[in-house]
């Protein structure tokens, strides 16, 4: 039976005990619902897998309540430092070189020599990590593959009865996932776009190189699979128009001709569509199943800001599922 805990010291607390008793326990973050686990421990990271069916090649991040927590796990270089003291806390993951005496499960790694950490924001998942005392491996709290969640009942929707606990403490408010920025390589590398904006990153880092590339064999992050954020109806992308037989996912004015809406921002606003992305991709999914709909038409977003983190993700929704 999974416990749906609140978001108050007795929650937390108890979130906590069953976290370094090698438990699973989603919880919230400013970005998505994550599925945490005890990093150090081999067993419960193996569960994470087990219970989101989960390519266990693709690796984990590691959360911390701070950077120097942070970086007891991860060499920081000034760089990355620079990096912490602007975004940390807040939805940016780095990948840095593991330490040599470092925790973090090779399980969580996927046995690289790298690790990827992140200090998110929230006073409530700050004090679930303080309270655990230990790196905290969480992936998004969904199934592997399907739309990440944004609220505790999408945690439950998906995950009820696989996992022990979900602290409840209420929708995420940057709706998309952090961003992945690999730190590990002569310059830069956009790993995975997010919370955090490339231009935002580029005012400190400079140049970043970004990998139009996401068929990756040992992805070096999470996030890296070409299938995934995938609702069960297939999506098409850059919509002009929209068919008798597809829901729409629409941004600023709707197109004419749809039967069943979910409108991710109708002023335009990236950042509203980012909150309501996963959100929107689920009631297309399940409203238009129930219709007898049989696909997705999503209208186009533009390149800037969050953006690019919304349209990464529509791009892996529409990919061709593996087999």
């Amino acid at each position: 039976m999974t416990e749906r805990l609140e978001a108050n010291d007795a929650g937390i607390s108890r979130a906590a005990e069953l976290l370094r008793a090698g438990g699973l326990v989603a919880f919230g973050t400013e970005t998505v619902y994550g599925l945490g686990a005890d990093a150090t421990s081999d067993t419960a990271v193996a569960r994470i897998f087990a219970a989101k069916e989960r390519p266990r090649f693709n690796p984990l991040i590691s959360h911390f309540p701070d950077a120097e927590a942070a970086f007891t796990e991860a060499v920081a270089d000034e760089l990355a430092r620079r990096l912490a003291d602007r975004f940390w806390p807040g939805p940016l993951t780095l990948v840095l070189p593991r330490q040599p005496d470092g925790t973090i499960s090779d399980l969580a790694a996927a046995g690289l020599p790298s690790v990827a950490v992140r200090v998110p924001r929230g006073t409530v998942t700050a004090a679930l990590l303080r309270a655990t005392g230990r790196p905290v491996a969480a992936p998004s709290a969904n199934l592997s593959g399907k739309v990440s969640p944004s609220d505790a009942y999408h945690v439950l929707r998906g995950l009820t009865g696989r996992i022990d606990a979900v602290l409840d403490s209420g929708p995420c408010q940057v709706g998309v996932e952090s961003t992945v920025l690999d730190l590990t390589g002569t310059a830069p590398m956009l790993l995975r776009p997010g919370g955090v904006t490339i231009e935002a990153l580029a005012e400190i880092c400079g140049p970043i190189s970004h990998p139009d590339d996401y068929t990756d064999t040992l992805p070096v992050s999470p996030g890296r699979m070409a299938s995934h954020y995938a609702p069960s109806l297939p999506v098409r992308l850059d919509a002009q128009e929209v068919g008798a037989d597809e829901a729409l996912l629409a941004f600023g004015p709707e197109l004419p001709g749809a039967g069943l809406v979910w409108n991710l921002s109708p002023s335009g606003t990236v950042d509203e569509a980012a909150a309501r992305l996963f959100a929107g991709l689920r009631f297309l999914d399940s409203e238009g199943a129930r219709r007898g709909l049989t696909r997705i038409a999503a209208m186009p977003i533009p390149r800037a800001g969050l953006g690019l983190a919304i349209r990464d993700r529509l791009r892996r929704a529409a990919s061709p599922r593996p087999a």
